[in-house]
């Protein structure tokens, strides 16, 4: 595979780090802080670490600096607290601050191109039909797990807790996380396709798909 200089990762690495420190000036709750933002302070350096025998697409580095935005945000107000969500909540008359919500959205928006792109690069499911549903169900499961994960920290955290769940009173909250999670990454993979599939081909310097998984029938 060829070097070429892509300035948008590391012009895009920069603003997160910049985002980052900001961020974790002066936030509302130093535990709700970390809590939100772990998954930028592990997933940056990782991305940093793994460059030169992994290097991801324009569009995902993209997306994932996006997302790594919308979490520092969240951590440092929490995110029931976002002034934009609550103008936004004001404004439109809503109950609640919908900045969880569009959060959760991101949830499976974002990583549906990540799961894309690990499984059209380490797997036979380049250019199979299969790959969008499983994508789909990798962005459910793991929303599903992170669920799992707010309730491990409300029952060691207690009150303590509270501003991470960002529940607002809603019973459901876990169920339109989830929910929000599976649109984002319906959407996502719809929106996508042809864009990633153009930069993955770049990337990959036009080596061919891996086979195709096609089921295959034996004559009765």
């Amino acid at each position: 595979m060829t070097a070429v200089r892509r300035p948008l990762p590391p012009l895009l690495a920069g603003v997160v780090v910049v985002g980052a420190a900001l961020s974790a000036w002066g936030p509302q709750d130093r535990t709700t802080w970390f809590l939100e933002t772990v998954w930028v302070l592990i997933g940056l350096p990782l991305i940093v670490l793994t460059w030169r025998r992994f290097p991801l697409t324009d569009l995902l580095c993209a997306l994932l600096a996006a997302h790594a935005l919308v979490l520092l945000i969240g951590g440092h107000y929490t995110y029931a607290e976002v002034p934009f969500g609550n103008w936004l909540r004001d404004e439109l008359g809503l109950e609640r601050n919908p900045y969880d919500r569009f959060g959760h959205l991101m949830q499976g928006f974002v990583p549906a191109v990540l799961v894309r792109e690990l499984l059209s690069r380490t797997s036979p499911l380049r250019g199979s039909r299969w790959l969008a549903p499983l994508t789909v169900c990798a962005c459910l499961a793991f929303s599903a797990v992170f669920e799992m994960l707010e309730w491990l920290a409300a029952v060691t955290g207690g009150q303590a807790a509270d501003a991470f769940l960002a529940t607002q009173g809603d019973v459901w909250d876990t169920q339109w996380d989830m929910f929000c999670a599976l649109i984002g990454a319906t959407v996502s993979v719809l929106v996508w396709r042809r864009l990633h599939d153009r930069q993955l081909a770049r990337l990959l310097d036009g080596r061919p798909a891996a086979p195709r998984l096609t089921p295959s029938y034996s004559a009765a």
